[in-house]
C-alpha cells in the first residue's frame, strides 16, 4: 500500500504552521528585547542569561506536565473516544494550576539562593534579582496557558496563535523599549523594565486567548463545564502521571543548560552573555522544529489510538524532512552573514569576529537536535515518555562532563561548551532513533 505523503504533510502543517508562525513572532520578540537589553548595557545579556535560564527550566516544567493529557486526548480522539476525551480535558483544566502557584512563590520569594549556586557574580545579582520578582506573576498563567494549548492542538486548530502571538510580542516589544530606555515620561528602569513590559504583554494576551477558547466553534476536545466540575483529581493524576516523565525530561535538560552556564561563569563574566546570543539566534530554527514537534505528537498520538501504522511512520518521515531544510537554511546563513547577524546584540567587535563560528556549530547541530525533537515526540506519541526522559537523563550527565572536560581540562573555553552540546545530540539521536525503529516493528 502507498503511504500518502501528501496527506500526512498537509495535517502536520495545519497544526504546526500557526504554532510556528506564534513561536517566531514571540522569539523575535525575545531577540528584539535582548537587542535592547545588550544596547543599554553589555551586562545585561549576562544578567538575562543567568536568570531566564532557571526561570524556563521550572517554567518549561508546567508546560511540559500537559504532555500526558495532549497524549491520552489524542489517542482518544484517534479512537472516536468522546467520553475520554471530556475526562482528560476536564481534569487538566481544573487541576493544571497547582504547581504553577507554588512556583510562583518560590521565585518571587527565594530566588536569591538559586542564583548563588549558579555562581553569579555580586554584579549581577541585583540585576537578576530585580528581574525575576517582577517577572514571577507570569508562573500564574502557566498551568492555564499550558491546558488551553492542548486543546487547541488536540482540535486541529492552532489559528488563533498567531493572533495570540502578535498581539503578546507586540505589546512586548512597545513596553520593553519604554521601560528599558525610558520614553514617554516614564523612567529608564533597564533589565527591570523588560521583566515588567514582559508581565504585562502576557497577560493581556491571557486574556485573549481565554476569550478566543470559550467562544470558538472549532474546539472538538474543549470541555464543557459540567464536564470541568465533575473532572477527579485521580483522572488528572492519570495524564498527569504520563506526562511527568515529559516534564521531567525538561528539566533535566534546562538543568544541564544550568550547569553549562555555571560552567561559563567560572570562564569568564561576560562568557554567558555570549552562549545567550548564539542560542538566542538558534532558538528561532528550534522553535520551528518543536512546532513540527507537537504536530508530531499529536498526529502520532491520533495513529496509535486508532492502531494506524502508515499514519505514524508517514507523519515521522514527513517532520524530519520539514526539519532538514530548516537546518540548511541556519548553516547557510552561518556561512553567509554570521557577524552582521551577532553586531545585532552586542557592539564589542572581539565577541563579534569570534564568535561566528559558533553560529556554525549549532547551525550543524541541528540536523541531530531535529532527530531528537521529531522521533522524541514520535516515541511520546506511542504512549511511552519514559524513554526520552531516561536518555535525556544520560544527555544532561553527558553534556556536563564533557563541557567540564572541554573546558577546564582541554583549556578550549567557550568553544568546548559548543562542542560538548554537539557530541550529547548526535549521540542521542542514535540511541533514539534505535528505539523508534523497535517501536515501529513492534506497532
Amino acid at each position: 500500500m502507498k503511504t500518502n505523503y501528501k496527506q500526512y504533510l498537509r495535517r502536520l502543517l495545519i497544526i504546526a504552521v500557526p504554532i510556528i508562525l506564534s513561536n517566531i513572532i514571540g522569539q523575535l520578540q525575545m531577540l528584539i528585547d535582548r537587542i535592547f537589553l545588550g544596547h543599554a548595557d553589555d551586562l545585561y545579556m549576562s544578567a538575562l542569561s543567568n536568570v531566564t535560564t532557571p526561570m524556563w527550566a521550572t517554567m518549561s516544567f508546567c508546560f511540559s506536565l500537559v504532555a500526558g493529557a495532549s497524549i491520552l486526548i489524542s489517542q482518544s480522539v484517534g479512537a472516536g473516544d468522546r467520553e475520554h476525551i471530556e475526562e482528560y480535558a476536564g481534569a487538566m483544566i481544573k487541576y493544571n494550576n497547582i504547581i504553577p502557584v507554588l512556583l510562583f512563590l518560590f521565585w518571587l520569594f527565594l530566588s536569591e539562593p538559586v542564583f548563588k549556586i549558579m555562581g553569579v557574580s555580586e554584579n549581577l545579582m541585583p540585576m537578576c534579582l530585580s528581574y525575576a520578582r517582577f517577572y514571577a506573576p507570569v508562573f500564574l498563567l502557566a498551568g492555564m496557558g499550558g491546558s488551553l494549548s492542548v486543546i487547541l492542538q488536540t482540535s486541529n486548530y492552532t489559528q488563533p496563535l498567531v493572533a495570540y502571538g502578535i498581539i503578546r510580542a507586540g505589546l512586548n516589544i512597545v513596553l520593553d523599549y519604554i521601560l528599558i530606555f525610558g520614553k514617554l515620561g516614564f523612567p529608564a528602569l533597564g533589565i527591570k523594565g523588560a521583566a515588567i513590559g514582559t508581565t504585562i504583554a502576557e497577560y493581556l494576551g491571557a486574556i485573549f486567548i481565554s476569550y478566543v477558547i470559550l467562544t470558538s466553534k472549532k474546539l472538538g476536545t474543549r470541555p464543557s463545564m459540567r464536564g470541568i466540575k465533575k473532572a477527579k483529581m485521580s483522572t488528572y493524576l492519570t495524564s498527569a502521571k504520563l506526562g511527568i516523565n515529559t516534564a521531567f525530561e525538561d528539566f533535566a535538560w534546562n538543568l544541564g543548560n544550568l550547569l553549562l552556564i555555571r560552567i561559563l561563569n567560572t570562564i569568564n563574566e561576560f562568557a554567558a552573555g555570549i552562549y545567550s546570543i548564539i542560542f538566542g539566534v538558534e532558538v528561532l530554527a528550534v522553535v520551528i522544529v518543536g512546532a513540527i514537534g507537537s504536530g508530531t505528537m499529536t498526529l502520532t498520538s491520533e495513529a496509535t489510538g486508532k492502531k494506524d501504522l502508515a499514519q505514524y511512520k508517514g507523519v515521522c518521515i514527513c517532520a524530519y524532512a520539514l526539519c532538514m531544510i530548516v537546518a540548511a537554511l541556519m548553516i547557510i546563513l552561518a556561512l553567509t552573514i554570521p557577524e552582521q547577524i551577532i553586531a545585532l546584540f552586542t557592539k564589542d567587535t572581539s565577541v563579534i569576529t569570534t564568535s561566528s563560528i559558533y553560529l556554525l556549530i549549532v547551525g550543524i547541530n541541528l540536523f541531530s537536535k531535529s532527530a531528537n525533537i521529531i522521533v522524541g515526540n514520535g516515541i511520546r506519541g506511542s504512549g511511552d515518555t519514559r524513554w526520552m526522559l531516561y536518555t535525556q537523563m544520560f544527555g544532561t550527565i553527558s553534556i556536563v562532563s564533557v563541557a567540564a572536560f572541554f573546558v577546564y581540562v582541554c583549556k578550549l573555553g567557550i568553544t568546548g561548551i559548543f562542542l560538548a552540546v554537539l557530541v550529547d545530540e548526535a549521540v542521542r539521536a542514535l540511541i533514539n532513533l534505535w528505539k523508534y525503529l523497535r517501536i515501529i516493528k513492534r506497532f
